[in-house]
Order: structure tokens, then C-alpha cells, then sequence
């Protein structure tokens, strides 16, 4: 059944997956819709970075089958899902020989898969199997959620996890999907990422899928394709610097850089990173309270240390799993082959470190040397310790801190016709890019309950799309 039209003028005001996801679905709903980005390329925190004239994604990700919205809106603007990404099993596979270990799921219906893994997977004792199944069947008989939230490391004590495999599978879990330590890092989002992961009824949603295009081809430029092709206006390096009510119960823009012709809006989404949306929200006296709620977020880092060698130069699977141990100098978690991903960085490594505070604070050659010598001695091939050159990109505030009871706002404000977008936002997930692209799904729900209201109704309604877009997660 095709939407009817809400004949709404809508800014968006960001291009990444959020600001890209709700642009898509106001579109497909029939709105008139400007999008508009401060940076010269849509992607925000998942996008491209020119290296010695390639791009470079500003961090490696791993999506998983769970995440319906985002590959749902990837086929909506013409990607496939299965040829841009590797799917693979889910699995914690550490280098052969070391002191790690190697769990792999077989491609059996769930939960089949992971009892096997779990059966036959190496550097792992009874007493930590054990463990890992006890964790597991309580969780499901808790249907995934607590009463009252706690750090992880708390949640892991309490169910008697034992040391080995919180070092192997539960902290670089914890670390990988919330970028928060799990000594404050959020039991609850925790939970809810392995409900739909190795607590999922279908064997698919727990797989891995490891994007083989850029970031910024993989959705946010398919995205802009599809726009441009539905009529919608797309602006880079154009920056929403605030807005304003006018008389008749819309919004007038002020937009720097090159900016469309006509600022006046029924509806915005403000898609914007919180600590832009807090200063946007600021002014208004209706929004300060959301304001100081956003501006109180914390924020973690993400730090990817890419290490090119000679062609040829290739690891056995396209990612592992790495010990950490900062104190030791070893700080890589996760270390992925890009040539099997994109036959043209044949050579290539990405290292990820998550919740990088410290590892951030290093001068970047001393960090990639660390992150060489860690290579080398894992995988016990010193070529790996002398690249051709190395390159380390920061995200500083890559994500939230995602701790225990976290107020995260909703789509709605207080202001009619404001709505917002961003992986901040309420959700049982911690900041994704399935977060980032429901969030755009909501606001854009959001508005089109708004745009049902008479006119002179909507000054009262604002809560209520926001209620109505709680569905959507």
C-alpha cells in the first residue's frame, strides 16, 4: 500500500546514516525534502578519509543480520546487502598458536549453531563452556533484561563468568559493541545487543557482515543518488547555524555556505552530533532542559591504525580477534584484512582499538609502531612489524559513553515541528549505525503523524509523533 503524501517542506540538517535514513524515508512518504551537511561528504562519523590519495574509512565496522532497518534502507536506494558486504558466521577467532581462543558458528539453524561452536571450540575449559552456557540460558530465561541496570563487569561477577572468558569473549564483546569499558559500561544495552546477536531465533541476525565498499558508498552516497533522483535538494558544506518560528507555525533556517534559496520549513530533524543539537536547542526556552540533557553526554573515542605492506601480504580469515593488554603496549582488539574485503588495498590492515582514551593520547607513530610489533608477535610473521607505511585515525567522540541508566532523548521536542535523529537517541541499542538509521525511520514516522494535524493543531501535537515513533525500534 503505497503512503499518501504529507505535503511537508522538511530540512534535514545532517548527512550521515541518521540524517541519511530520515531524508530517505520522508521522501518515500512523499515530503519535499532539503538535506543539508556542514562537511563537503555525507557519512558524519562513517565516512571517508583521503590517506596518500585513496579513502580511507574513518573506522573499519562490522554490521550484524539483526540490523532489519539498515539493510532494509539499503535496499530501498539500490545497495545489496549481500554483494556489498561479507557475511560470516558469528565467531571470536584469536591467532593460531597464541593463548587466545577459537570460536566459530557453524551455518546451522539457531540455536543449533552456537551450542556447536561452543562444543567444539579450542582454548576454551570445561569450567569457561560451562560458564558461557549458564551466562546464556539465564540471560534468555530473563528475556535479556534487568530490573535495575549495573556496569557489565558487575553483571558478569554476579553470574560467576569466569576470568578467562571474560578476558576472550565478554569484555572485547562489551568493548566492540558499546565502545565503554565494561566496568561502566551499560549491563542493560548490553543484553540487548546479544539478544539479537547470540540470543537470536534466527541464525542469520547473529551473523557478521563486513562492509567490502567505503562507508560513504555503502549507504550515504546511494542515498544521495536516490534523492537526487526523487527530487530532493542535497547541500554539502552547508551548516544549519540556527532556526527560528515564524508566524504561521514554521521554521526559518539559518543556513551558512551555500544554502537553498527558500529557509522556510513545516518540519526540521535536526541530525546533527548531540553537542551541535544542544546548541541549536539552546536558544529556545521550550528545549533547554533537552539542551543540558544533550551537553551532559559523555564520549568515547575509536582509534583505527591502518598498516599497508607488500601485495600479497594476506591473513588466513578476513578479521581476528587481538588480546589487548595497554599496560603491556599491546593495545590492538580487532585486526582486519581489507584486501579480502576490496581487491584494491591488497595489503592492507586495519587494527581497531575501541574506548580508545588512552591509546588516543599516544603521538600516532607510536601507536602504529605498538600496533605493528603486536601484529608480528601474534601471528609470528616479523614482516608484519615493519609496514610500508602506517596511518592512524581518531574519531575522538566517536560515540557515547554508554553507562547504566543513561537518559537518551526521544524523536520528539518541545518544539512543534522539531524532531530529532541521531544514534543517541532512545533505543535498547547502544550508538550503531542500525541505531543511527531507526532513528531517522522515527523522526521521519514522527513527522508524518505531524504533518496529518491541522496547522493550527500542531503547535500542541509535538509529543505525539514522537510517541508514535517509538514503534519503529
Amino acid at each position: 500500500m503505497s503512503v499518501p503524501e504529507t505535503g511537508l517542506k522538511v530540512l534535514v540538517a545532517g548527512g550521515g546514516w541518521a540524517g541519511c535514513a530520515a531524508a530517505v524515508e520522508l521522501v518515500r512518504q512523499g515530503a519535499q525534502v532539503t538535506l543539508v551537511e556542514s562537511a563537503r561528504s555525507l557519512g558524519g562519523r562513517a565516512r571517508g578519509v583521503e590517506v596518500r590519495g585513496r579513502m580511507l574509512d574513518n573506522g573499519q565496522h562490522i554490521l550484524l543480520g539483526a540490523y532489519g532497518e539498515t539493510l532494509r534502507l539499503l535496499r530501498s536506494v539500490g545497495v545489496d546487502p549481500e554483494a556489498a558486504m561479507l557475511r560470516l558466521p558469528v565467531q571470536m577467532r584469536y591467532p593460531v598458536g597464541g593463548t587466545g581462543m577459537d570460536f566459530a558458528a557453524p551455518r546451522l539453524p539457531a540455536p543449533l549453531h552456537l551450542l556447536a561452536a561452543l562444543l567444539r571450540a579450542k582454548g576454551l575449559a570445561r569450567a569457561d563452556k560451562m560458564a558461557l552456557a549458564r551466562f546464556t540460558t539465564a540471560a534468555r530465561w530473563m528475556g535479556w533484561q534487568l530490573y535495575t541496570d549495573c556496569p557489565v563487569a558487575e553483571l558478569l561477577e554476579r553470574f560467576d563468568q569466569t576470568e578467562r572468558l571474560t578476558r576472550l569473549l565478554w569484555r572485547p564483546l562489551c568493548i566492540a559493541a558499546l565502545n565503554t569499558p565494561p566496568e561502566r559500561a551499560s549491563s542493560q544495552v548490553f543484553l540487548a545487543v546479544l539478544r539479537d546477536s547470540l540470543g537470536a531465533r534466527r541464525r542469520a541476525a547473529s551473523d557478521m557482515l563486513l562492509p567490502k565498499l567505503a562507508m560513504g558508498a555503502l549507504f550515504p552516497e546511494a542515498a544521495a543518488a536516490f534523492l537526487g533522483r526523487k527530487g530532493a535538494a542535497v547541500h554539502t558544506g552547508v551548516k544549519l547555524a540556527g532556526m527560528a518560528p515564524t508566524s504561521d507555525g514554521r521554521w526559518t533556517a539559518e543556513l551558512t555556505g551555500e544554502s537553498p534559496a527558500d529557509p522556510v520549513y513545516d518540519a526540521v530533524v535536526l541530525a546533527t552530533p548531540p553537542w551541535q543539537t544542544a546548541a541549536l536547542l539552546a536558544p529556545h526556552a521550550a528545549t533547554q532542559e533537552l539542551s543540558a540533557q544533550l551537553d551532559g553526554f559523555g564520549y568515547e573515542p575509536i582509534a583505527t591504525c591502518y598498516l599497508q605492506y607488500a601485495p600479497g601480504t594476506r591473513l588466513d580469515l578476513p578479521f581476528y580477534a587481538l588480546e589487548d593488554a595497554p599496560a603491556a603496549g599491546r593495545w590492538g582488539q580487532f585486526v582486519f584484512d581489507r584486501g579480502q574485503l576490496d581487491a584494491t588495498q591488497d595489503g592492507l590492515l586495519a587494527v581497531v582499538v575501541s574506548a580508545a582514551l588512552d591509546a588516543a593520547a599516544l603521538p600516532q607513530e607510536a601507536l602504529a609502531a605498538a600496533i605493528a610489533g603486536q601484529l608480528a608477535h601474534d601471528f609470528r610473521n616479523e614482516t608484519l612489524a615493519k609496514p610500508d607505511w602506517t596511518q592512524v585515525i581518531t574519531e575522538k567522540r566517536a560515540t557515547f559513553s554508554c553507562t547504566p541508566g543513561l537518559a537518551r532523548p526521544d524523536n520528539g521536542t518541545p518544539l512543534p515541528g522539531v524532531f530529532l535523529a541521531g544514534d543517541y537517541t532512545a533505543s535498547d541499542y547502544p550508538a550503531t549505525l542500525e541505531t543511527a538509521v531507526r532513528s531517522g525511520v522515527g523522526a521521519a514516522t514522527a513527522i508524518r503523524a505531524y504533518g496529518t494535524l491541522p496547522r493550527e493543531k500542531r503547535s500542541l501535537s509535538h509529543t505525539d509523533g514522537a510517541r508514535e515513533s517509538d514503534s519503529v525500534r
